[in-house]
């Protein structure tokens, strides 16, 4: 009696190579585990830009709704937790976060540099390198404006207003008229991270495997949809400060 294999049924060797890309050393050097730290912590990034987005747009409701939403984050997990320690854990964790990422990304920026080490002398751009390029910049301007932002509207150090009870009154001087140029580098940073959004939204798609051919356009407008909506809602702010609807 023949026996056929099964084409459908994985061979040991598959079964070695996946237990050894489950296992921590085989997940941390395999480029499949770094594309998937890439995408997790990416997916914890966008979370939080969703819900950071969402309490930016309680300035619409008054001054006294933001002051007292940004007290509110401050008390979150009172008694058992100290003033302020939901903060520094989410800050630690979006740190721990925004580290995985760019580690991941740079690991395998240079894993597929190393794969193509001889360069073309003449070379037809294509789709792919254009995205890439486009991640690799707006990637170094988001981190900047990250850091901008928290010796800003965080730390108080570069805002008008040092109290940091009085969260509207900074966004307002911050973004105030006379200082356009706070408002113009705010947009070009919620531009850069849109870009960035709509590219990392969909590679982080077709990694976890959500992706397939004939959901192809339609998760590819998710992803534009997503970036969109997360640009609108960053930019509204800045732009209804300059133009004297929110003061």
């Amino acid at each position: 009696m023949h026996w056929t294999p099964d084409p459908h049924r994985p061979s040991l060797r598959d079964v070695a190579v996946a237990n050894q890309t489950l296992t921590r050393p085989g997940l941390l050097r395999s480029t499949v585990g770094q594309k998937v730290i890439m995408a997790v912590s990416g997916a914890l990034l966008v979370l939080f830009l969703v819900a950071h987005m969402v309490g930016n747009l309680k300035i619409f409701f008054g001054a006294q709704t933001f002051d007292s939403y940004a007290h509110w984050l401050r008390e979150i997990g009172e008694p058992m937790l100290p003033y302020s320690a939901f903060l520094w854990i989410q800050r630690v964790g979006l740190v721990v976060a925004v580290v995985a990422h760019i580690w991941a990304a740079t690991v395998l920026t240079i894993r597929a540099k190393k794969a193509r080490p001889v360069k073309y002398a003449h070379r037809k751009p294509v789709q792919g390198s254009y995205a890439a390029r486009t991640m690799r910049w707006g990637g170094v301007i988001i981190v900047l404006f990250v850091v901008y932002h928290i010796l800003d509207l965080t730390t108080r150090t570069i805002n008008p207003v040092a109290n940091t009870s009085k969260a509207h009154a900074a966004v307002a001087a911050d973004f105030a008229p006379d200082r356009w140029y706070v408002a113009a580098f705010y947009a070009l940073a919620v531009i850069a991270l849109g870009f960035h959004l709509r590219h990392g939204i969909w590679s982080a798609l077709q990694t976890l495997g959500v992706s397939n051919d004939r959901r192809e356009r339609a998760l590819k407008g998710v992803a534009l949809a997503v970036a969109v909506v997360i640009v609108a809602g960053f930019l509204s702010v800045p732009f209804a400060v300059l133009t004297g609807l929110v003061k």
